[in-house]
């Protein structure tokens, strides 16, 4: 059974901090900020995004204010889709990377696509404490704050289903490395992340229905600004598509896992 196997990564928690932690510091070595680019990149970004779609072409989606509700409209949005985005840009190669770990019959290698998940969950983690910091600056702050790890789970469960498979895929289709990009840049625009989902046509909406990642921006949104319930019925139907997401991407990965060390 897939769940019980998944389930197996406790027993390697130690190697998966290790490592964690080993992806965290060097993604920032040798630079000047460091780490401090954790905080700075989303917020390079927002201002890009809102002095595009708010300052040049007007875009506001009915917020008030002086743009800054608007830029924390988008960085919700981001908060959700950068570590998709990020995960989805780096697993195609991941094994290929970790090749001495992968030829190694005894390593787990299982371990590597939730070590990158982690690893931007940690990003995530900044930018999230950026986001209740603007928050409380600009009187957002709501108790139901504390709900939005839970609002995030469906989207980090996604998130990691699409790890595991885009690692496995990846090595035997190298191609995908340079199409990850397209298709990342494709579906940051594609995603309510610069626009409320009652904006977008209804064809889209009906398929952001079933997007955990879209579902999630939303009811972050909810939570964060409004100071509102998440739809839990969407929450619902959204965690077992999370679920189902990370139960099918690991037996994809472990389908493979014996041939990676020959394709490679």
């Amino acid at each position: 059974m897939t769940f019980p196997r998944i389930l197996d990564l406790v027993s390697h928690r130690y190697l998966i901090g290790q490592l964690v932690r080993r992806e965290v510091l060097l993604k920032y070595r040798g630079s000047v900020l460091g780490v401090g680019w954790s905080f700075f990149y989303p917020l390079l970004l927002l201002a890009a995004f809102t002095l595009v779609f708010g300052g040049v072409m007007g875009v506001n989606w009915g917020t008030k204010g002086n743009g800054v509700d608007f830029a924390l409209f988008i960085y919700c949005g981001l908060l959700v889709f950068t570590p998709f985005a990020e995960v989805a840009g780096s697993t195609p190669r991941l094994l290929q990377n970790y090749q001495a770990y992968v030829k190694k019959i005894i390593f787990p290698t299982e371990v590597l696509p939730l070590v990158n998940v982690l690893a931007a969950t940690v990003h995530a983690l900044v930018n999230f404490l950026v986001l209740a910091i603007a928050a409380m600056l600009t009187g957002h702050l709501h108790p139901l704050l504390l709900l939005a790890p839970l609002v995030l789970l469906p989207a980090w469960l996604f998130t990691l289903g699409a790890a595991w498979f885009f690692a496995a895929a990846g090595a035997y289709v190298r191609d995908l490395v340079h199409v990850m990009p397209v298709f990342i840049q494709l579906l940051m625009f594609l995603s309510p992340v610069f626009y409320p989902l009652e904006a977008a046509p209804s064809s889209m909406r009906s398929i952001h229905s079933l997007n955990p990642l879209a579902v999630a921006m939303e009811d972050t949104r909810r939570v964060v600004l409004q100071g509102m319930q998440p739809q839990w019925e969407a929450w619902l139907a959204m965690l077992a598509i999370g679920v189902l997401a990370a139960i099918v991407g690991h037996a994809f990965f472990m389908h493979g896992k014996e041939e990676f060390a020959d394709v490679i």
